[in-house]
């Protein structure tokens, strides 16, 4: 991500390092939404986290809700 903050292209960087340019381009675009620069539709790391509890919140409670549903029949 530096390299290409530098100034140089991901298609330069491909012909040195064997990645594709696409492939540079991908990993550029995900440390920038990472860090919170980008915002075309990825969530920034702080939001993933948070999403991830919440599904894992939820999971835990549908779980508690169907043991309770067979105990009360």
């Amino acid at each position: 991500m530096e390299l290409v903050r530098s100034g140089r292209t991901p298609e330069e960087l491909a012909r040195e390092f064997e990645p594709t340019a696409q492939s540079i381009w991908n990993w550029v675009r995900q440390a920038e939404r990472g860090d919170g620069a980008r915002k075309d539709g990825g969530l920034i790391s702080p939001e993933r986290e948070e999403l991830t509890n919440l599904r894992r919140e939820n999971h835990r409670l549908r779980q508690e809700r169907d043991i309770l549903a067979k105990a009360a029949a």
